[in-house]
């Protein structure tokens, strides 16, 4: 990859640069206009990873992070990690960013902050400001916000440098999630989930949880950034499917802010959109360089970084549910997934679709079985073999010595046949919409079905 910029790469971002800090400036003649703000943050973003993850990537080279592309003829060493600049770039924007949503609050609530046609007073103001109009609940959403990524991005570097093993590092999120579980605990503390029509005359209309809703936070917090770093394999899929996420994110929100009337939820799917936009910014500049053929890997820190992001905006966005309608694949690898991560099938250390270096396309890769299975594994697998859901392969006793991989990537595979790297991914990404969409409309149609109200109409 070359690591120098050409110049009409040059010339376009450093006018994607120079709109952005111009539209910026503009915003403080008005209100601050934070959701301007934040999409111009977002070009910022945009034009910095980009720059950065070309300039960077022989530095990452020399210091030893780079990887072979395994799914080619040539299997060249290109740099790894480069999810980590996107990360990096990612949290010095939203830091940069804390103050604009809070614009309008710190002028009104300063003494002579530009509103000095207004009058307040004396025993309405302490020591120069309102402090109590300053809305403190919602400066701690965002900077407990950046304490779990920050936490999170640690992770994906360590695991990164030191290939941190799986059980040691599966449930690392769930503590980087304790900064905006406090903060939920604080500012919103709401712990009861809401009964399907047919089963309130047996548990009534509400149903309190109490310390296990935030067991089940917690939970969300340790899914979101492990699924994404599960299904990984082929160039692109770990960014492409992150951005189909985060726009269906944005779509959510933006039902709830195009109401005709001032949504009691509107400060949350601000919060949202002041998360996702800035992430998609930099996840656009990532994908530019790593999808089908790949120039850099994104390694683990990108991976746990955008699952942070989402589990973030599902918490404190106060719509953990909706996020995992718009999980389904990933919800669906993991517990496909299961018995190779529990160990009940042997695990190889990756399960990326095998390369066929004949045909360039890719197949399902497999599990030998050095020891015949309990017969109890054995049935299993015949009988999802039977299922087409997965492929078993057997000798003349009829005992299985070859399984393929329980990955979404390998059982597609399974499915359609083999597949070239970027029609694998295109097909991934497809379904990843289809079902996100689905997912958007159950939760906002056919949830009225089984209760009383959706909360896109309260």
């Amino acid at each position: 990859m070359d690591s120098a910029l050409s110049f009409t790469e040059t010339l376009s971002l450093l006018s994607l640069t120079l709109a952005c800090f111009g539209i910026i400036a503009n915003t403080f003649s008005g209100d601050g206009e934070p959701l301007i703000a934040s999409l111009a943050f977002s070009g910022i973003a945009f034009s910095s990873s980009y720059s950065m993850i070309r300039w960077l990537g022989p530095t990452f080279m020399k210091a030893g992070l780079k990887g072979k592309d395994m799914s080619k003829v040539h299997k060249k060493e290109i740099p790894e990690t480069m999810g980590a600049i996107c990360a990096v770039v990612y949290l010095l924007i939203i830091i940069v960013f804390v103050p604009f949503p809070f614009y309008k609050d710190l002028v009104v609530a300063t003494s002579g902050g530009g509103n000095r046609d207004v009058v307040f007073e004396a025993q309405t103001v302490e020591t120069g400001r309102l402090l109590h109009r300053f809305p403190h609940s919602k400066l701690a959403s965002y900077l407990s916000a950046i304490l779990s990524l920050q936490s999170a991005c640690i992770l994906g570097i360590g695991d990164d440098l030191f290939d941190i093993r799986w059980r040691h590092k599966f449930f690392i999120p769930g503590v980087a999630s304790i900064p905006i579980l406090t903060v939920y605990f604080v500012d919103f503390g709401v712990t009861q989930i809401v009964i399907p029509k047919p089963l309130q005359p047996y548990f009534g209309s509400l149903f309190e949880l109490g310390f296990l809703y935030y067991v089940y936070m917690a939970a969300i917090a340790i899914f979101c950034p492990n699924s994404i770093n599960i299904l990984a394999g082929i160039n692109g899929i770990e960014v492409s499917q992150s951005l189909v996420i985060a726009f269906l994110l944005v779509i959510n929100d933006t039902l709830y802010l195009s109401t005709p009337y001032l949504h009691p939820a509107t400060d949350s799917h601000l919060f949202s959109l002041y998360m996702l936009l800035p992430f998609i910014g930099v996840s656009l500049a990532l994908w530019w360089h790593n999808w089908y053929p790949a120039r850099v890997f994104v390694g683990d820190t990108y991976c746990y970084f955008a699952g942070m992001v989402f589990a973030v905006v599902g918490i404190l966005g106060h719509f953990s549910k909706t996020l995992l309608l718009l999980l389904i694949p990933q919800i669906f690898n993991f517990v496909y997934s299961m018995p190779q991560l529990f160990r009940l099938i042997p695990c190889p250390r990756h399960r990326l679709p095998r390369f066929n270096a004949r045909t360039g396309l890719l197949e399902p890769s497999v599990t030998l079985w050095q020891q015949p299975p309990k017969p109890i594994i054995s049935l299993a697998l015949k009988l999802l073999h039977k299922l087409r859901l997965v492929n078993v392969v057997t000798n003349q006793e009829g005992q299985i010595i070859e399984s393929s991989n329980l990955t979404l990537l390998n059982l597609w595979l399974v499915w359609f046949g083999p597949r070239r790297e970027d029609r694998l991914a295109k097909d991934i990404l497809g379904l990843q919409v289809v079902c996100g969409l689905l997912g958007l409309f159950v939760r906002h149609r056919l949830a009225l079905w089984i209760f009383d109200a959706d909360n896109l109409t309260v």
